[in-house]
């Protein structure tokens, strides 16, 4: 059996079988009937799949083969690490509570994002997933009982105690929208996923007490991470060097521009959802018209939109869930993307209230998640229409950021080039704080403390970003890093192709292959193999996917 074989049995297995977050960019299209098993045996088939893959994705003879060809076994092997990083490694399934809120409530949070009608099919599928939440979660005590952490224990009770109700309101308000059978037998599934709810927050009150403190993942599996999942040739310390060397850019450059503007008075808002989502259309289609007429991002008449648009009410009061958006999927591609929006308020969140003031900030960034994955589903190489990891998406979207503000989108627009530049101190410092909590110098505690204080965000902010990347080692620094590495695959690009280089294609590339980590693209678009032998030679004699820890 072929690559291209495996590759599709793998993402088949894996769209089934994934874990369920409340980042965006992991969401997928599950099959028709799923529902979320975390039971004993649902893991151990788990460990027995990726085993059987890992083996035979190793028995692969590809040396031979054309570059494009070998990038896409690397492709497939940092595929299979991934999966070994959640299963053995992070171990969110043993070790966090909040994970089963996700793969219980989450999993019905998902099915409300796209927008109405709610047909049977649908309609069916919330039923279904609301009346399993008992199930999952009683999966999930016996999952915790004995490895359970008690900071990600108290934040997850903190969270069920701050958002009881949330489920119930929630469904109050979807009855509207249902068939009228679906409509009549909703209150009653509700009631058994919301007891079931319930019952878990008070089981995990009761164990903390006896919860010991969270385990670090540790210097070893962090470079797993590093080195085997996002393939990156940068050690631990550099890492952390480079996050601190961006952070002092970051301030300085917030400095200047808060001095230079220090007399302009802040913009107005808009008077409500209604007429934010407006002005997001209209601005949305002028940075389409500016990247492209400075020739630096194509947009092709095909490429759907990215659009706001009122939240609804039966997905305000679960919006806790996760990043209130719908980026789509691939049976899907052409629908236009949505961010759904509260009425612009100044005391709105961190990201929020900058979007209220100026909705390019969102544009720039959540707005590129949405192009790029669409550029992605029409990949013609199967393999690489799938999120694989964070670091190349959320890496371009960060870049895109900030290369607009260079290219001047943000000139006269004094509150979002500051806020540019405020959200690059806050990626540098997500670097720092991400490598500390892996390694255990910084509690969760500790870490939102340091991020309202530093960038300074919000508590609410704050708190949230600490106790995910607390759960997912790794992605908080995938943004600076990502960053860094595609100016240098463009500074080398510049010199490697001279008079040849043109920006538009280059970037063209970068989003068509943005679900490609930057040791490949750079193989495979300029020759070089330099980041993938420094990455592989930092990896050294780490354990394999198919290895794992003791339970």
């Amino acid at each position: 059996m072929g690559l291209a074989k495996l590759a599709e049995e793998f993402w088949n297995w894996r769209l089934a079988t994934a874990p369920d977050s409340s980042d965006d960019l992991p969401r997928v299209e599950r099959p028709a009937g799923w529902l979320p098993d975390w039971s004993a045996a649902a893991i151990a088939e788990r460990r027995t799949v990726l085993a059987e893959l890992t083996g035979r994705h190793a028995a692969l003879e590809l040396s031979d083969e054309p570059v494009t060809v070998q990038v896409d076994g690397r492709l497939l092997g940092s595929a299979l690490a991934k999966v070994h990083w959640e299963l053995e490694l992070i171990r969110g399934w043993q070790r966090d509570p909040g994970f089963y809120v996700q793969q219980s409530l989450g999993a019905v949070y998902v099915t409300l994002l796209a927008p109405p009608p709610f047909d049977e099919v649908r309609a069916a599928s919330i039923s279904a997933l609301l009346r399993h939440v008992p199930l999952v979660l009683e999966q999930a005590m016996a999952n915790l009982a004995e490895h359970a952490s008690a900071p990600f224990a108290r934040s997850a009770v903190r969270q069920l105690d701050e958002t009881a109700g949330s489920l119930e309101a929630a469904m109050t308000a979807l009855l509207p929208f249902l068939p009228a059978e679906y409509a009549a037998e909703l209150p009653a599934a509700t009631r058994v996923a919301a007891d079931a709810v319930a019952a878990y927050r008070d089981w995990l009150s009761e164990r903390l007490p006896s919860l010991g403190d969270a385990e670090p993942v540790g210097p070893d599996a962090l470079a797993f991470y590093l080195h085997k999942v996002a393939l990156l040739p940068y050690s631990a310390r550099q890492l952390r060097e480079m996050g601190r060397q961006e952070w002092h850019r970051a301030v300085a450059a917030e400095t200047v521009l808060r001095t230079r503007f220090r007399d302009v008075p802040s913009p107005s808002l808009p008077a409500d959802a209604r007429a934010h989502v407006e002005r997001q259309h209209r601005d949305e289609l002028a940075v389409r018209e500016f990247a492209d007429g400075r020739g630096l991002l194509g947009q092709p008449e095909w490429l759907r939109h990215y659009r706001f648009a009122p939240c609804p009410p039966y997905l305000a009061p679960l919006a806790w869930l996760g990043v209130c958006d719908d980026l789509t999927g691939p049976s899907r591609r052409d629908e236009d993307a949505l961010r759904y929006v509260p009425d612009p308020a100044p005391d709105l969140p961190y990201f929020e209230q900058a979007a209220a003031f100026d909705s390019r900030t969102a544009i720039v960034h959540e707005g590129v998640h949405a192009q790029q994955v669409a550029f992605g589903w029409r990949h013609d190489n199967p393999a690489r229409r799938w999120f694989y990891d964070s670091v190349p998406n959320e890496g371009i979207a960060f870049y895109y950021e900030e290369l607009m503000w260079q290219a001047g989108l943000f000139d006269g627009a004094p509150a979002g080039a500051i806020f540019v530049a405020n959200a690059m101190r806050l990626r540098a410092l997500r670097v720092e704080v991400d490598i500390a909590l892996a390694l255990g110098e910084l509690s969760i505690e500790e870490t939102a403390a340091r991020l309202a204080a530093d960038v300074p965000l919000d508590d609410e902010t704050a708190w949230d970003e600490a106790v995910f990347f607390a759960g997912f080692p790794g992605q908080a620094l995938s943004y600076q890093i990502g960053k860094l590495q595609i100016h240098d695959l463009l500074s080398t690009a510049v010199r490697v192709l001279g008079d040849d280089f043109d920006m538009k294609a280059f970037h063209d590339r970068l989003w068509r292959e943005g679900n490609v980590p930057l040791a490949l693209q750079r193989w495979e678009y300029l020759g070089l193999r330099d980041h993938l032998d420094a990455a592989d030679r930092l990896a050294g004699g780490i354990a394999a996917p198919g290895d794992r820890k003791a339970d």
